[in-house]
């Protein structure tokens, strides 16, 4: 069993991939995965049309954040491994050749809404960024958070 055929057993019904076969579906799971098979150009293990119909439901649209599993809160480290998942998709359905037309900008989310989320709800008052309000702020947290407000401002 190579990689791609493992990664391709680990994609959940939901469409994301899990951390093994038979879990749920997880944001930083799917990104390191998806990432994964960009990199060997095997896209094609996926069902990249599932993946993305999974993807785009993460984003809330109360908060403007990424959860990482289905019925989770948001969380700011879902910035990134939920929001840099979709320039990998954009690649990922340019090397399989899909027929359809791909966006040219902000792949499939809805980016004011999450660098608001980051900057409203995640600043810490002593500095850094945490996972939602009531939280501490973390070095993981902030790293994330920022690595994700990148990914948001610029185009594919």
């Amino acid at each position: 069993l190579g990689v791609p055929e493992y990664i391709s057993r680990c994609q959940t019904w939901e469409g994301g991939i899990a951390g093994e076969e038979g879990l749920e579906a997880h944001g930083g799971y799917s990104y390191c995965g998806l990432a994964a098979l960009c990199i060997a150009g095997r896209t094609d293990a996926l069902d990249l049309h599932s993946f993305l119909k999974w993807a785009v439901n993460k984003q809330m649209t109360h908060e403007g954040g990424f959860q990482g599993r289905a019925n989770k809160l948001v969380d700011s480290c879902y910035s990134f491994w939920q929001g840099a998942i979709f320039p990998l998709l954009h690649e990922a359905f340019r090397q399989s050749g899909a027929d359809m037309k791909l966006p040219e900008e902000h792949c499939w989310f809805a980016p004011e809404p999450l660098q608001m989320y980051i900057l409203l709800a995640c600043q810490h008052p002593n500095g850094g960024l945490r996972d939602k309000p009531t939280k501490s702020a973390d070095f993981y947290h902030t790293c994330y958070a920022l690595s994700g407000m990148a990914v948001s401002q610029y185009d594919v």
